[in-house]
């Protein structure tokens, strides 16, 4: 059912914009309008399509995995590349060298220092929006195909390609997952392909560019501030291999405040997102139930931030740069230059 409304709300704007929005310079703040509303609608597509990768969604694993690897295609998410890597992510969840996705630079290597350089240049302000800008247009699609954020013990990974990257036991697509993502990689190209043949019937790429791209940019933009803030803030650690546990890491996990209406459309995974860490079987319209339980069991463990997301956004954006190793063996943020001066002495 919600698999069907997610869709159904995505096509039926689409077809309403198609419908009653002419293709014209004149009506771009409409079109734009509509990429928000489209995009945002879509995100819930999106979530259902995670669900399925976790085996949330039925349990029957020929119905979810068809209706994971469509709708996510249509996204142009490759299905099993990304079941995989997000299981390593949750099996790893803020593990400093082996975690999957928002893995932090640390203090005093090249990567984190030519963001501090800028960061100092320019300014906090102008550097943090600039952040945002670039995590936003572009992190989920340089994280596709570069592993970028990624563990660092897997190298420079490709969700296309499963050669890519670290080879042995940090390989992130190890055995029967190569196959799978070639398997992924058909139903990506099979969208594109019919993108540009829609081009081509049009005659024009603007019916593509308002209708698909516009949201699909937007979709890009709910996966990624999700994604960001459920497991970065300027109080949560990242930990070594002696002190990670699966648990741990479940439980650096942080719960927001999004709102009723992205709950909604969203399946409540950003506000639900712990128990989901904990265990990712629990279908989304349980995950209410088993986050108020996990909060009542685990009062000091449980991590819920009620600031704004807007507002804990540009914290993090512009205070979460590099992470430094302390004495209790975790690694902790470090963003004002006097204590990175000290970390080098030292």
């Amino acid at each position: 059912m919600y698999a069907a409304v997610s869709t159904a709300i995505t096509v039926g704007l689409g077809l309403a914009a198609f419908s009653y929005i002419p293709m014209q310079m004149a009506y771009l703040p409409a079109w734009i309008a509509y990429a928000f509303v489209a995009g945002t609608a879509s995100t819930g597509c999106w979530v259902v399509a995670h669900e399925c990768g976790h085996g949330a969604f039925s349990d029957n694993r020929v119905v979810q995995d068809t209706v994971g690897y469509i709708l996510h295609s249509l996204l142009l998410v490759p299905y099993f590349s990304w079941q995989r890597s997000h299981a390593v992510h949750h099996s790893r969840t803020n593990h400093v060298m082996e975690g999957e996705t928002h893995v932090p630079a640390q203090v005093n290597t090249p990567d984190s220092d030519i963001v501090f350089k800028l960061r100092d240049m320019i300014g906090e302000g102008p550097f943090t929006f600039l952040n945002l800008i670039g995590v936003f247009a572009l992190g989920w699609p340089i994280y596709l195909l570069t592993g970028a954020s990624g563990g660092p013990v897997r190298g420079a990974t490709n969700h296309f390609n499963p050669n890519a990257g670290a080879t042995g036991k940090h390989a992130l697509f190890p055995g029967k997952w190569r196959s799978k993502v070639w398997q992924s990689d058909v139903g990506v190209f099979a969208t594109i392909g019919a993108l540009a043949a829609w081009a081509v019937s049009a005659g024009s790429l603007w019916p593509v560019l308002a209708l698909y791209v516009g949201p699909y940019m937007v979709c890009n933009f709910w996966l990624v501030l999700y994604t960001w803030l459920q497991h970065t803030d300027v109080d949560v650690p990242h930990l070594t291999n002696d002190e990670f546990s699966y648990m741990r890491g479940a439980f650096l996990t942080v719960d927001r405040p999004y709102g009723r209406v992205f709950d909604w459309l969203h399946h409540k995974i950003g506000s639900t997102h712990v128990a989901h860490h904990i265990d990712c079987t629990i279908p989304h319209y349980h995950a209410r139930e088993a986050t108020d339980a996990i909060a009542k069991a685990f009062p000091k463990a449980y991590l819920y931030d009620p600031t704004p997301v807007h507002k804990a956004l540009w914290r993090v954006a512009s205070n979460c740069i590099a992470v430094k190793l302390q004495k209790d063996g975790r690694y902790t943020w470090v963003p004002e230059i006097e204590e990175r001066r000290v970390g080098k002495e030292c």
